[in-house]
This record gives structure tokens, sequence and C-alpha cells, in this order.
């Protein structure tokens, strides 16, 4: 178990030392017998063979890279039902692996999203119950808290953060300061991608900086130095195995899609032109770091997991909406199933299965706990409410790990317990249908109801008052 102590030491395993001590002395002992027999030929054969040998032992465990999209609507990929999208090489992360249908975002807006699949953790237990400030100076995420980069380190993996961070803006909550060896992107909410500057608001303000220090890469589209960034990184990563967190800033707005996907695009009505063009603009950017994984043959060496952080927006400056939640309710800022709800997916090839599909419910949460289980890195020793999703992944008709989940953001919340749903003043964003003061609890049974229409309230109010103890317990649980 990995303490809650930021300067623990990495560790390294007995049996790890063993598989050395094996390897050099089964060297030196098949040197010893050529030599004896006087074949000096094999010697200069066998040394090279040995030390790559050694190398393969030395990077056998797996690179893991985390590629989280910001504001991506729960079906705006093909491989979720888009037929108006382009998303040919996302959608070869589900072909070359397992897609999940009921994945949610531990939180429908970005800061506590991201705390809750960093940490393993309900954002609140993370100290991150709602979106952290985009000024500089100001503290995010507590230091105490441990993260998935964190616990890589201690299982002797390098680090790197690329992208998004919005989760601190001091030295000790930037990313160099909680678990990240390497970082290079903005540390606020979004960015204007050509100017880098800040401008939703004021004062403007230029947000890029690289471990640590600002940088100015004036006229640059951000999208395309994140990709330098990754493929720079992988391409020097050597032997020793890496974990990379690539929280791409797309296609949350500005939407500033490239012009090739513009014109592919323009015949959709607006503001979903703008938005598909800018996920294209994504795809073909993840499509580039991919092709560097297989250039570097680092494919079926490399774990990938994909997930949206909530989903779409229909803020005022993305155009009042652009993304799709498809058949559900809700959108960013909601706890209805279009807030949380998720593409997410995750690939190994040649160690866990390809193109199947997951039904069981699952979460942002539960990538710490299931990295942990993958690679043997070690688990804080803090409580976590993620879940190991390795039994998931390896059988469709393994149970879910979770009897229950919870979300919390201001005053909504919501709690899921197999196909019922509890939420509690709900917010609907994608303003479907108006909620009066008789929808402040709010109950459904998604087996018949997936768009969250008919509030069953009234009519099960054994169900609400047991899904209400739930709530109460696990708010009591965050306190404690």
């Amino acid at each position: 178990m990995l303490s809650e102590s930021k300067s623990t030491n990495a560790v390294i395993t007995n049996s790890g030392l063993s598989m050395n001590r094996i390897s050099v002395n089964y060297r030196f002992a098949v040197l010893h017998h050529f030599i004896l027999s006087g074949m000096f030929v094999f010697i200069h054969l066998f040394i090279p063979f040995s030390n790559r040998a050694l190398g393969a032992i030395s990077s056998e465990k797996p690179n893991v890279i985390i590629i989280f999209t910001d504001d991506q609507g729960s079906v705006d990929l093909n491989c979720y039902g888009a037929k108006d999208l382009i998303t040919p090489h996302m959608d070869s992360i589900a072909r070359r692996g397992i897609r999940f249908t009921q994945f949610y975002a531990s939180a429908p807006v970005c800061s506590p999203s991201r705390a809750g699949m960093l940490t393993g953790r309900f954002p609140a237990r993370a100290g991150v119950p709602g979106n952290v400030s985009s000024h500089h100076g100001k503290s995010g995420m507590p230091t105490e808290q441990i993260t998935i980069a964190e616990m890589m380190q201690q299982a002797g993996y390098q680090t790197a953060h690329i992208g998004k961070w919005h989760l601190g803006y001091t030295p000790d909550t930037m990313p160099n300061g909680q678990g990240f060896e390497t970082s290079f992107g903005h540390m606020g909410g979004c960015i204007d991608n050509y100017s880098h500057f800040f401008y939703w608001n004021g004062p403007n303000r230029h947000d890029l900086w690289q471990n640590g220090k600002e940088v100015w890469r004036d006229g640059a589209f951000f999208p395309d130095l994140m990709v330098e960034q990754c493929q720079d990184y992988i391409r020097q990563a050597g032997d020793k195995p890496f974990f990379l967190y690539w929280a791409i800033n797309v296609p949350h707005y500005p939407l500033q899609g490239n012009e090739k996907w513009r014109k592919t695009y323009a015949h959709l009505s607006s503001p979903r032109d703008k938005y598909a063009a800018f996920v294209s603009t994504m795809d073909d950017c993840i499509g580039e770091v991919l092709a560097t994984l297989d250039a570097c043959q680092l494919r079926e060496k490399t774990i990938i997991i994909f997930q949206s952080d909530h989903g779409h927006s229909h803020e005022e400056r993305t155009f009042g909406g652009g993304g799709s939640a498809g058949p559900y309710r809700g959108a960013k800022f909601s706890l209805f199933e279009g807030g949380i709800r998720v593409p997410a997916m995750i690939s190994w090839p040649g160690t866990i299965a390809e193109g199947e599909v997951r039904d069981q419910l699952a979460t942002g949460c539960d990538w710490l706990p299931t990295i942990s289980a993958l690679t043997g890195a070690p688990l804080p020793a803090h409580h976590l409410d993620g879940k190991n999703l390795k039994a998931v992944i390896e059988s469709s008709t393994a149970k879910s790990p979770h009897e229950n989940f919870y979300w919390q953001i201001g005053k909504s919340w919501a709690i899921r317990e197999g196909d019922w749903k509890l939420l509690g003043n709900p917010r609907d964003t994608s303003q479907q249908t108006p909620l009066g003061k008789e929808n402040q609890i709010f109950l459904v049974d998604l087996s018949k109801d997936i768009g969250e229409k008919k509030n069953l309230a009234t009519q099960f109010p054994e169900k609400v008052d047991h899904l209400k103890k739930i709530y109460i317990q696990y708010q009591k649980s965050l306190s404690e």
C-alpha cells in the first residue's frame, strides 16, 4: 500500500531483484562454459543478445496513457452512434480494446471530474467539490491527495502531464507538485488555442506552462503542440515504463477546428458544424500519437485509456450547444445522464480482448485501482471510492464492482443503485422539460426510461427512502 507521504521513495520489489540476479548469474555461467569450451565466437554473439534480454526484463511493465477529452458529448464518436461525425482514430481504440456503455464521469464539470479520476476518490473527498480557480496563485486539489502519477512513481514509472490541468495554479498544486515529472499545458479551465490566453473572466491573461515556468509559443495551434509533446515524450522514453496523462482541451470552447474539417462539415447547421470540426481535429491529433506508438513498436506494450471528462456544453461560449447526448437528458453541469454518462474505452492489444463491449456500471474513479491491478503499482493506503475493473475487463458477464454510486455538484446530488437512480435538486442544462418544485426529488428507472422523462418518486416512496439513506451514508462518510 502507498503511504500518503509525497516523499516516499520508489519501492523495488524483491522479486524484481531476484529476476535481475538470476539473469546476470545465468549470463556469466554460460559465458564461462563457452570460454572453457574454446568457443569464443559465441561470446561475441551472446553479449549483445544478453543485454537485450536484460533490457526486456526491466521494461516488462506496460506503459499507460490516459486520453482525457474535454466537454465531449455522450455519443459523439462513431462507435457510440454518431452518424454525422468522422472519428476513425478514437474508434480504433474501441476496435482494439473494450468500449463501456454505462461509464460515468465522477462529476459533470471539469475540475471535480479530473480530481475524481486522478485520485480514485469522490471529488469532495479529494478536496475538489467544484471547479477550481483559473487565476494564477490560486490553489486547488490539496497536496495530501495521492494521484495516479504519484502511485506510478512508486512503481518505477516516468510520469508526464500534457494538456489541460485545472486543478490548481500554485507551485504545489500544479502538475509538478502532484507527481508529474514533466508537464506542458495550461493551468486554467480553457485557453484560446492560438494566443494561449484565457479570455473568459478578465483581465485577459497568458496561460502556457512547461514544468512550472511560463513559456510562449505565439500563434502555434495548441492541439498541434500537445501532439508534438506527446510524440517527443514517447520517443524519448527509453526502456523505463511511462505514465502519460494527456488531458486534451478539446472539444471545449473556443471551438477552433482546422480548415480541413471546417470545410468537411460546412453542410451541418450551427453550432454542430463548429463542434464537429473540432472533434475531428482532435481525432486527427489522437491518430498521430497512436501512429507514433506503432512506429516505436509500443502499441502492444501500452495500455490506452480514453474518457471524456463529462457531457457536452450548452454554454453561450460554445454557441449554446453543438455536442450530443443522444437519448439522454442533460448536459454539462447536470446529473441527468447526459451530464455524466460518457464515452470510455480501454485498449491493450495482445493482452485484453479487442472489439468487445461492456455494459456494467463503471466510473472515472475506477481507473486508479484498475491501473494498479494491471501494472502492479501500489495502491494508496487511504480510502478509495473507485473500484478495480479488472474482472469486468476480462469478462462481459462479471458483475459491476459497484453496488451503488454517488455524485454531487453544488446542491444537486444523485444516487444510482441497479437500474434505479434518485436525483436531489436536479438541474437540466439541456432544458428538455421544465423542473418544478415537485421534482426536487426525482426518481427514475433507467431500464424503462433512459431519457429520465418521468418522475416516479410519488409512486415508489419506499425506493426513494432507501436511496436517500444511501445518500446520507455517503454524506456522512465524507466528513469522517
